[in-house]
């Protein structure tokens, strides 16, 4: 079970309203180890799941699906060929009815991804091609864009697909393993990144993540897929320092487990399963589980300037002030610095 909620009567996030629908988006970040894969729930029940991590966990990928009561996925996306990826994509084809397919114009001469192409080709189902442009067909109420590969690469990971999604004044940005050169080319794109949940790039490793990306999304929330103990050693401390420095309150798999935002299209409540496990951020602010977040500040939150109209642009030039941490009410205290909102910046 996930742990924490904070809602003003989370019972309702359960319950359907008068048109038959939940009022709630719902996006997990399945703890597949060192690989990746997100379920999507949309208010009135339509699903996506974007990848299905490694070839050995596609059990728990399966058993998940089921668990959240799923027989359908109405939209399924293999970001990239790369089997921490698609792994078990196969496994998921072959026990769930599958609506369509999305998956870039890029192959791999491997065994794993051989099977995920011979399970879509029993069930007689068509892979449509991801590429940047495209808006899917999903919840009358949610826009789901894809925002990537803007080009053709040779790379794997530089062809994943990316996919925003913007549910009200909520959104969310989804990478699978999108590096630098994909990372420029959204942004000279003009798409639309801007975003209140990141999902940190190819497991947080330095190829991704960069600062100018940072800054285009200005997420408030970042989401590592990564496994324990991995011998890559992600997520590599640089890209944590930078997510740091922008006050962005960070989640890992490896140290939350299952991660789920549950937005109603203004606020975004976070929980977890690992209930014993929090991340560095919420150490220091134990015993908290759970953040909420509005999506767009609060009309009596907007004129926190100073008085001496002291301005921080990120964390690194708070420490380098000498002033971390700030508190609520002290000289160039912003939400832009307080991630996870409880009154204390730059911790």
């Amino acid at each position: 079970m996930l742990v924490g909620c904070n809602t003003a009567n989370p019972d309702n996030q359960s319950e359907l309203n008068s048109a038959g629908v939940n009022e709630y988006l719902k996006v997990h970040f399945l703890d597949v180890g060192q690989g990746a894969s997100q379920l999507i729930i949309g208010p009135s029940g339509h699903t996506m799941l974007i990848d299905a991590g490694n070839n050995d966990q596609e059990s728990v990928v399966v058993d998940y699906l089921k668990g959240q009561g799923i027989s359908r996925i109405d939209i399924l996306v293999g970001t990239h060929p790369d089997a921490d990826h698609v792994g078990g994509l196969d496994a998921v084809i072959d026990n769930f009815e599958i609506g369509k397919i999305y998956m870039p114009k890029v192959q791999s001469n491997t065994r794993t991804f051989e099977d995920v192409l011979l399970s879509i080709q029993r069930k007689g189902l068509k892979v449509a091609t991801a590429k940047a442009g495209l808006l899917l067909d999903w919840e009358s109420d949610v826009k789901v864009a894809m925002v990537a590969p803007v080009a053709e690469n040779d790379d794997t990971n530089e062809m994943s697909a990316v996919i925003h999604i913007t549910y009200g004044a909520t959104s969310f940005l989804l990478t699978g393993d999108a590096e630098s050169g994909s990372e420029q080319e959204m942004i000279n794109s003009n798409a639309a990144l801007k975003s209140d949940v990141l999902m940190v790039g190819h497991h947080g490793s330095n190829s991704s993540t960069t600062d100018a990306f940072v800054e285009a999304v200005q997420p408030s929330y970042a989401v590592i897929q990564v496994g324990q103990e991995n011998n890559y050693g992600h997520p590599k401390a640089a890209v944590l320092e930078r997510l740091n420095d922008n006050g962005i309150q960070v989640y890992r798999n490896d140290e939350q487990g299952d991660i789920v935002f549950t937005s109603n299209g203004t606020d975004i409540t976070v929980t977890h399963s690992k209930q014993d496990v929090v991340n560095k951020d919420e150490k220091k602010n134990s015993p908290k589980q759970f953040s909420t977040l509005p999506a767009t500040p609060e009309p009596s939150a907007a004129p926190e300037q100073q008085e001496d109209t002291v301005v921080y642009k990120n964390c690194r030039e708070v420490r380098a002030a000498g002033k971390a941490p700030l508190h609520k009410g002290d000289p160039g205290y912003s939400t832009k610095l307080d991630g996870d909102r409880d009154g204390v910046a730059c911790e």
